[in-house]
């Protein structure tokens, strides 16, 4: 499994994402889905204080990724984010609870004890919070780093502007920035790349992409003019989404690169691992997984290595039809 550096950890070029952890109740499948990953390579895990949620209004996907890490937490970086309400709720998303000092200091000290670890290697508010001012944030940040809570920082789902905005008052405070941003990317959904990338660029900020296969929809797994298979994520999903990614277009654009990825002896799955691996500041594509045959086939996939040549026509291929771009999970 190819490594790349963020701050001083070397993740795995696939991250794990563990937002369904949990969510069936069911432990003893999450403990093989985790070790599975160890196994495959696998160092990345994301999740949240609000991921696993369960019909019951709980939360368990910190808390299984804890009891499975126990004994391996040393070859696990773990990534996790705050801002909603974990008191059982029956909706989700839940409540948005905010960014402010007070409630950063108090969420990490329930994570910690979800996770059954000193420390979080990766900490990020879930998303901005437009009540609270950003230097508050990071200054209760900069306290847990300094107690040796948190390791590191970044967000998630902030924009551009967000994002400059954050590291300037990092900076003026002189205090620890973010140093990645999570946000939805992959061969369908790509205003990323011409969105947010450059402004990652010019202040030297860490991407890591979710939503690598569109919801599944970049493996081949959905047809055109047939019902999403049983349990898939748009049997589940309102249709109003469904409707918005599973087109004409949409199919006709997989297919191209479907002959586009056989000709060099690949799936369309590895294709859009390996677009994601060649985008500038990617850093480990968290890749989510029902089960642990899923998990090992994420591992396998991140294998191929697109050439410049190869991005430059993959990028043509979706150029020709025009894509309209799914809406962002909400993670």
């Amino acid at each position: 499994m190819q490594k790349r550096r963020l701050g001083e950890m070397q993740l795995s070029l696939t991250g794990l994402g563990l937002a369904s952890l949990g969510g069936d109740g069911d432990y003893a499948k999450a403990e093989r889905i985790v070790h599975t990953g160890l196994d495959s390579g696998i160092n990345f895990f994301d999740t949240a204080d609000i991921y696993g949620y369960t019909t019951n209004g709980e939360y368990h996907s910190e808390e299984f990724l804890g009891r499975a890490l126990a004994g391996r937490r040393s070859q696990a970086y773990i990534s996790t984010k705050f801002g909603y309400a974990v008191e059982p709720v029956e909706r989700m998303p839940p409540p948005f609870k905010g960014l402010s000092a007070a409630y950063t200091e108090a969420a990490v000290d329930a994570s910690l004890r979800r996770l059954r670890t000193d420390y979080i290697d990766l900490y990020q508010p879930h998303t901005f919070d437009p009540a609270v001012p950003i230097e508050e944030t990071l200054g209760a940040l900069a306290r847990l780093i300094a107690k040796g809570k948190v390791r590191c920082i970044g967000s998630s789902r902030f924009a551009p502007e967000q994002i400059v905005a954050a590291d300037a008052a990092a900076r003026k405070a002189n205090t620890p920035r973010f140093i990645s941003t999570q946000s939805g990317l992959n061969l369908l959904q790509r205003a990323a790349v011409t969105r947010l990338i450059p402004t990652l660029d010019k202040l030297d900020v860490q991407l890591i992409p979710f939503s690598p296969l569109a919801s599944g929809f970049l493996t081949g797994k959905y047809k055109w003019n047939e019902p999403p298979p049983p349990g898939s994520a748009y049997a589940r999903a309102p249709p109003m989404l469904g409707a918005r990614v599973l087109t004409e277009k949409n199919f006709k654009i997989i297919s191209a690169l479907e002959k586009f990825a056989a000709g060099s002896g690949h799936t369309l799955l590895e294709l859009a691992f390996a677009w994601l691996a060649a985008q500038p500041r990617v850093i480990s594509i968290i890749a989510g997984a029902s089960n642990p045959e899923q998990v090992a086939e994420n591992a396998r996939a991140s294998s191929w290595t697109l050439t410049a040549n190869e991005v430059a026509k993959v990028n043509a291929i979706v150029a020709s039809f025009d894509v309209s771009e799914p809406t962002e999970n909400t993670r």
